[in-house]
């Protein structure tokens, strides 16, 4: 299964998390573009620059401002628009921080986000 494949069924099965994540999501974006120098001082992720991070976030505020509404009611638009080319690298490690954190409500939310994108 693709990325967007997972994501799809992610937000078929447990639908009623989405907009929690989604706001998780929106504060995670928000703190990666207004902490950029601290996030740059301390990066070490060798596979993502930092430069990389913050257009990747930059791209995700983008989108679930082009479509707030839908990115909840519609599966298809939140895969296609949040978990398709490198945009999912950003969204994977924000749904895998959210359960860790453990953020999420629903139970079986945690093992299906391990199952699909750990």
């Amino acid at each position: 299964m693709t990325n967007v494949q997972k994501a799809r069924l992610l937000h078929r099965l447990l639908r009623t998390e989405i907009p929690e994540f989604l706001g998780y999501l929106n504060e995670l974006t928000e703190t990666v573009l207004n902490e950029q120098e601290s996030l740059i001082a301390n990066w070490n992720d060798p596979h993502v620059s930092a430069e990389l991070w913050f257009e990747l976030a930059a791209d995700v505020q983008a989108k679930m401002a082009r479509y707030p509404e839908k990115l909840y009611q519609k599966g298809k638009v939140f895969a296609d628009e949040l978990f398709d080319g490198c945009t999912a690298r950003f969204t994977a490690y924000a749904l895998n921080q959210y359960v860790v954190m453990q953020r999420h409500r629903d139970p079986h939310f945690k093992p299906a986000v391990e199952l699909f994108f750990k």
